[in-house]
């Protein structure tokens, strides 16, 4: 018998520290060769790290919530396993690295999902993830809670505060994971059975940790308002004609293309007006003191999630038309909601769109996607009377929420910006004149 020490290894380029978002296996624990150990989160992905040996968990190195440096121990495994012989070749750098005063076996390649590299919207934004306190507690695991049932720790704590075995609940999470809402179909499925009284009130209150892509975005939004001063610029569109001009469109090309929504016109009338006004798709350097504009135009589309939000990057969206960009916006969205997005899908962004579709409301305050200085936000369309020739009449109108970094787009820059992208959306054909 030897134990077999698995470090923290790289699981990406420039990424030298993680934070531990959930264990799959506790202390005394069998564990098989290519078993997911645990789920750490960088800034830029959530990772899932198997393992590379079979065995029994002796020490886990940190708690949930805890962040470790590349190459700290992670978790400690007595195994049996015969070892190496000499001229074995020693693990690649980008795979799980591990000590042993016997044994060193070539593991498997951690599983990536990618998470947020810059996620921004009126609920988020952008800034470096920033190590957690060494003295933060850590999340308990409830007694009751089997470890074979996958099942992040604020799900765990609520079962057992309502008396429920996670090995009964049916999971409808990815890879079959417990979730709060599936909880919440076995209470009414099962009646009061398992439930804590409820005739008396309950005055409690449930803590919930703030770890993983939670905590990276609550870092991003603060540190953006940090650094940036906001200012919110609002504009009513009227989009009767472009959206008579997109149902035309879908209806002539039907499947033989991506089905249009607003979304490319609004990214194409954005490229438009950026020829006019550059100092738009930029960022800003804090420390040098430097603003990049840059040539190309790689537009962030936020997206919502089940793990949060992220932002899904169309790269260079000047050089698409229409239907191009709206695949890729497809495809990318897709991507980002089942968790095979690639990472470099997931930053470089130079300017963003924000919209919370049929729930976008009448006016929202969108936060910059830091280091970024204009993020255009979406509401939704809805059908208003119109003093037009004389008359009311009922026209579709759409108001652009969008804020802008006031340290480098003053006020009339941002209102001729907007009024450029509202001429191009009132009067679509001017999207297609160069």
């Amino acid at each position: 018998m030897s134990e077999y020490i698995v470090k923290l290894p790289d699981v990406g380029e420039g990424i030298a520290e993680a934070e531990i978002v959930d264990w799959h296996v506790n202390v005394g624990d069998t564990i098989t060769e290519n078993q997911v150990m645990v789920e750490v989160m960088t800034d830029k992905a959530t990772v899932e790290l198997p393992s590379p040996v079979d065995g029994v968990v002796t020490s886990l190195g940190a708690a949930v919530g805890d962040v470790l440096q590349v190459g700290a121990p992670l978790i400690r495994i007595e195994t049996s396993a015969a070892a190496p012989s000499p001229d074995q070749p020693p693990a690649e750098a980008e795979t799980m690295t591990a000590e042993s005063t016997e044994d060193v076996a070539e593991p498997p390649p951690p599983t990536a999902t990618p998470a947020p590299a810059s996620p921004a919207s009126p609920a988020s934004s952008a800034s470096p993830a920033s190590p957690a306190s060494p003295t933060e507690p850590a999340a308990a695991v409830p007694a009751n809670a089997s470890v074979a049932v996958a099942a992040a720790p604020a799900v765990r704590a609520r079962a057992s505060s309502l008396g429920i075995d996670l090995a009964r609940v049916s999971g409808s999470g990815p890879q079959g994971r417990v979730v709060h809402s599936d909880l919440d179909r076995h209470l009414t499925g099962n009646g009061s059975a398992g439930r804590r009284d409820i005739t008396s009130v309950d005055d409690g209150v449930d803590e919930v940790p703030v770890v993983g892509l939670r905590r990276n975005i609550a870092q991003r939004m603060q540190a953006a308002k940090d650094h940036i001063p906001h200012f919110t610029y609002v504009e009513e569109v009227d989009v009767t004609e472009l959206e008579r001009l997109r149902a035309e469109l879908n209806e002539q090309h039907g499947e033989t293309r991506a089905r249009l929504t607003v979304l490319p016109f609004l990214m194409r009338a954005i490229v438009v007006a950026v020829r006019d006004f550059p100092q738009m798709n930029a960022r800003y350097d804090d420390e040098a003191g430097v603003v990049n504009r840059h040539r190309s135009l790689h537009i962030g589309v936020a997206t919502q999630t089940a793990k949060g939000l992220m932002v899904a990057v169309v790269k260079s969206a000047e050089a698409s038309d229409l239907w191009a960009n709206a695949a890729e916006v497809a495809r990318l969205s897709a991507a980002a909601r089942d968790n095979t997005i690639a990472l470099d899908e997931l930053t470089g962004s130079t300017i963003t769109i924000t919209s919370l579709g049929a729930l976008g409301g009448i006016v929202s305050t969108p936060i910059i996607n830091y280091p970024e200085v204009a993020i255009i936000g979406v509401n939704k369309i809805a059908t208003r009377p119109v003093w037009l020739d004389g008359g009311f009449v009922p026209r579709q109108i759409m108001n652009l929420s969008s804020s802008f970094d006031h340290r480098v787009v003053d006020g009339a820059e941002a209102a001729a910006f907007i009024q450029r992208i509202r001429t191009l959306i009132e009067s679509p054909a001017l999207l297609f004149i160069d």
